[in-house]
């Protein structure tokens, strides 16, 4: 078992649906109850182990590196790395080469909160496991990832943003992950999406079907993609 303490967090984007919120802010800066998105999830990580951080920043890039810094006063160590081309997520994962090195790493999507207690599930990776992908259930499939799974909970398969009728599975790709490097060589070949976009998902669908194991924890407790503002309402209210 390894016990993982870095981590990537994908915190570039303006987040078109949070309208004129987001005029000021980048989407992972708005606050929940009383603080930002981004710091529930920074501090989450650290208090499961995770002691080294890289911020992808690119949207109001001023605004995370002014709240967060150096990351000291939370007794961590932050780092950045800032995305010029909005092309998705299969790219941005490759501005992290560097910073996670031959060790493995938690990737967190910046505008997605969870129950705390699930990052401890996922800082722990096993010897045979080459990645984590977190999924929960009861989500609409077709706003995000329909996850297959087999008996023993590894992946199958990954479809993104299903139409009606199309893929269906109870699981939803919840946007928490941990990768051994050996993802880099998957985002490396990407071919640009339907949607135009390098998309993550792409990577580890092509992982997995290399015969690595995925294994894919359920969490449990809370789960919310702060994707607009009546979510924002609700998880305020």
């Amino acid at each position: 078992m390894t016990k993982i303490d870095q981590a990537v967090v994908l915190a570039a984007g303006r987040g078109t649906r949070m309208r004129e919120l987001t005029a000021e802010l980048p989407k992972p800066m708005i606050e929940v109850r009383g603080k930002p998105v981004l710091q529930h999830i920074v501090e989450g990580l650290r208090d499961a182990g995770v002691r080294r951080f890289l911020i992808i920043i690119g949207y109001r890039a001023e605004a995370v590196r002014n709240f967060f810094g150096d990351g000291s006063r939370y007794k961590i160590d932050i780092q950045y790395a800032t995305q010029v081309t909005q092309d998705g997520t299969g790219r941005v994962v490759d501005l992290s080469r560097n910073f996670v090195g031959d060790s493995p790493f938690v990737l967190a999507y910046g505008d997605i909160l969870v129950d705390p207690a699930n990052y401890k599930c996922i800082v722990d990776l096993a010897d045979d496991v080459e990645a984590l992908i977190s999924v929960t259930r009861g989500e609409d499939v077709s706003k995000g990832g329909a996850v297959f799974l087999n008996e023993r909970m590894e992946l199958v398969d990954l479809r993104e943003k299903s139409k009606p009728g199309e893929a269906t599975s109870p699981w939803y790709n919840a946007g928490l992950y941990a990768f051994r490097p050996s993802i880099f060589d998957f985002t490396a070949r990407l071919k640009p999406s339907p949607r135009g976009e390098y998309e993550l998902t792409d990577a580890i669908r092509e992982l997995a079907q290399s015969g690595k194991k995925v294994q894919a924890p359920e969490l449990t407790g809370e789960w919310a993609d702060v994707r607009d503002p009546e979510i924002l309402a609700r998880l305020n209210k």
